[in-house]
């Protein structure tokens, strides 16, 4: 026995944001992910000084520098939504704050198990990249905070986007806080990449969490990217769909308007001999 769904008779099946491009990007993703473990927490060696919990590096590293990317992002497409009103960089805006607001967050929570051993500390409001992260991830916060308000949503992109392109002054200043404010009491070395100071495996396994996540990242951007643009055509397929209501029933009320016109003259009028007048001269 087979049933009939309302996508049978509509002659349209059910597709979720999945794609044979996302299919092998989260694959790879996750072998990726697969081989990064294998190589930070087994191949690569332990560090002189912080032992084995530098092998956080392989991770929050990464994240870290890919926070910076995905606000970028955000604020790329803030500037192209308030300048040209484009819909699609103003989804991608939206799907990068979101990636960029759980890699921000991801961030502080390995680099708080990463200072307990090597810091003595989980967290030091002294600290300014810390505290100047911890702004960016709020400002960030913020701008999905707004975007999930009830409104126009046009209105709400536009007032979005300032607070995204506010958050992106930002990066710069949590980058290099640590040589800006070198003089006060800071928690954060420099960089190492910079500085020169991981070789061989450590770099190249670094550098391969950098790639893997990477993928992740733009895997997850391009599903949210997806989900973002059909929610805007069900919003505007409701809004349409509402205006065609309306423009009815004020059809339905012109109309309605037009025939009380014409028997409003009637019901004034004296009734004629032999109908109801008469019968009440008769009483």
């Amino acid at each position: 026995m087979t049933t009939t769904t309302a996508s049978d008779i509509t002659g349209t099946r059910r597709r979720g944001t999945g794609s044979r491009t996302t299919f092998w990007l989260g694959s790879v993703g996750l072998v990726g992910v697969v081989v990064l473990i294998l190589l930070g927490f087994f191949a690569a060696p332990a560090d002189d000084d912080q032992v084995d919990a530098v092998r956080m590096i392989f991770i929050h590293v990464p994240v870290a520098m890919l926070t910076y990317v995905a606000f970028s992002l955000t604020a790329v497409g803030s500037v192209l939504w308030l300048w040209k009103r484009s819909i699609w960089w103003d989804t991608v805006a939206l799907s990068a704050a979101e990636v960029g607001v759980m890699f921000c967050g991801l961030t502080l929570f390995t680099g708080s198990i990463w200072g307990r051993p090597t810091w003595g500390t989980y967290w030091d409001w002294g600290d300014v990249r810390l505290v100047t992260t911890m702004i960016l991830f709020l400002i960030m916060v913020g701008y999905l905070a707004v975007r999930s308000l009830d409104g126009d949503s046009a209105t709400l992109a536009t007032r979005a986007a300032v607070i995204g392109i506010i958050g992106a002054v930002n990066i710069p200043i949590v980058n290099r806080s640590v040589t800006w404010w070198s003089s006060r009491r800071t928690l954060h070395q420099k960089s190492s990449l910079t500085d020169g100071n991981l070789e061989d495996l450590t770099l190249f396994t670094m550098m391969f969490g950098l790639v893997v996540f990477s993928i992740l990242m733009l895997w997850m951007m391009i599903h949210r990217f997806r989900i973002s643009w059909l929610e805007r055509q069900v919003s505007e397929g409701n809004l349409s769909e509402a205006l065609i209501a309306r423009r009815a029933e004020a059809m339905v009320a012109v109309e309605t308007g037009r025939v009380g016109g014409a028997i409003q003259p009637e019901l004034g009028r004296q009734p004629d001999k032999g109908g109801f007048g008469e019968v009440e001269d008769s009483k």
